[in-house]
């Protein structure tokens, strides 16, 4: 079973499931996850730790 991430969307103004996340490094080595808004459809953009990112990589 896979988990279902969260985010802010500033559109709604609420936490909303991320659809089809990615994995994403950024310049200084923070991991993040990159994917859309399930009810806006909206591009979403949450900062994970190391833990986070191993899980969702193994997924």
């Amino acid at each position: 079973m896979t988990k279902e991430w969260i985010a802010y969307d500033v559109k709604a103004r609420k936490k909303v499931k991320m659809v089809n996340p990615e994995l994403v490094t950024l310049k200084n080595g923070r991991n993040a996850l990159k994917g859309t808004s399930k009810e806006t459809g909206i591009s979403l953009f949450r900062i994970i730790g190391p833990e986070d990112a191993k899980e969702f990589a193994s997924e």
